[in-house]
């Protein structure tokens, strides 16, 4: 039987809650796996026989979700394939012998993993540096010293180098607290902070599934330190009460956790619009938005996050470096719309 291949992985279990009855299986599972899960991929484990439904396979992947089943994900082994080049546009700020900055387009991954060892980032950079980048910082994330989320754009650096990958990963892992290091973002959110600036200090760690993260208790034992400063730029909708307020933020980081922007701006109650994972709670704000802004920002396919920012020194030259990337189209149009309230 095919299922046989999966006898030996453990399964990934999850169970749907009230909000996932009626869903299709497959579209469920592809937002509680995460980002780097497609929904093709899913519905190729499906076929695979890779999941069940209160102990049984499931073979089709439009069946609808019930509250309270269980579902149970055997995923394969990881492929040891080595990342191959592949011809990716690249928007290019800075290269030379050392590293490259690029500005990073929401909608690309930044390294090969489960569903997506194709078209990432790394095999990008693979096909425009050569074999100069092969082992540096290891097979599956050659040069890679930071990352994005998928669906958020703006600023990164490669390194190209060993040795300027060992120099930007002591800088990343040190945030900025004794060397030259700035990362600056620009978010989406809804409402209207009640301060012109702020600090959210709580500390984040593993949320109900594998990908998600949350703001937990100090002492518990995957708790780690995030802090983030951020700054209100401009303010949409504050003298329209009948309409949803929104905020165009500046978060800059203390510390680097996975998700950290989107999870502290969720947790003071000012989620990044658009966001699948920790802004669901607000997705109804939209209805009281004016048209055309309603069907915009309903439509809106990502998270509204964006690396604007990104200063460093140079692991060579020592010179400060600074590289800013300005607001894609489909942001900057989402902002215009808010600005017209």
């Amino acid at each position: 039987m095919i299922e046989d291949q999966f006898i030996e992985a453990a399964p990934t279990v999850l169970e749907a809650g009230t909000e996932a009855a009626g869903q299709r299986l497959d579209q469920w599972l592809a937002g509680m796996l995460g980002p780097e899960m497609s929904r093709n991929r899913v519905q190729m484990l499906i076929k695979q026989g890779a999941v069940r439904i209160g102990g049984k396979p499931v073979d089709e992947a439009k069946r609808k979700l019930a509250a309270g089943d269980v579902v149970s994900v055997v995923m394969p082994e990881p492929e040891p394939a080595t990342p191959q080049g592949e011809a990716i546009a690249l928007d290019i700020l800075y290269e030379d012998a050392e590293l490259i900055v690029i500005d990073k387009p929401a909608g690309l991954v930044v390294h090969p993993g489960a569903g997506n060892w194709t078209g990432t980032l790394v095999n990008a950079l693979i096909h425009h540096c050569g074999d100069s980048l092969s082992g540096i910082g290891g097979v599956k994330r050659p040069g890679i010293v930071h990352r994005l989320d998928k669906e958020t754009s703006g600023v990164m650096v490669v390194a190209k180098t060993d040795r300027a990958h060992k120099a930007l990963s002591e800088a990343f892992a040190d945030h900025g607290r004794t060397g030259d290091l700035q990362r600056a973002y620009l978010a989406l959110v809804w409402g209207i902070p009640p301060r012109p600036t702020g600090k959210v200090d709580a500390p984040l760690g593993r949320a109900a599934d594998r990908v998600r993260r949350a703001v937990v208790p100090e002492g518990r034992d995957d708790a780690r330190h995030a802090v983030t400063h951020f700054t209100v730029v401009e303010r949409f909708g504050e003298q329209q009460q009948e309409f949803a307020t929104a905020s165009l933020v500046e978060c800059r980081l203390e510390t680097g956790r996975t998700h950290q922007i989107r999870v502290h701006m969720a947790h003071i109650g000012h989620p990044v619009v658009g966001d699948p994972d920790y802004g669901q709670a607000f997705r109804t704000k939209a209805n009281r938005l004016p048209e055309p802004l309603r069907s915009e920002v309903k439509a809106f396919p990502r998270q509204a996050l964006h690396a604007r920012l990104l200063e460093f020194r140079h692991p060579v030259t020592h010179l400060t470096m600074r590289f800013e990337a300005p607001i894609p189209r489909d942001m900057e149009a989402l902002v215009g719309g808010f600005r017209k309230l």
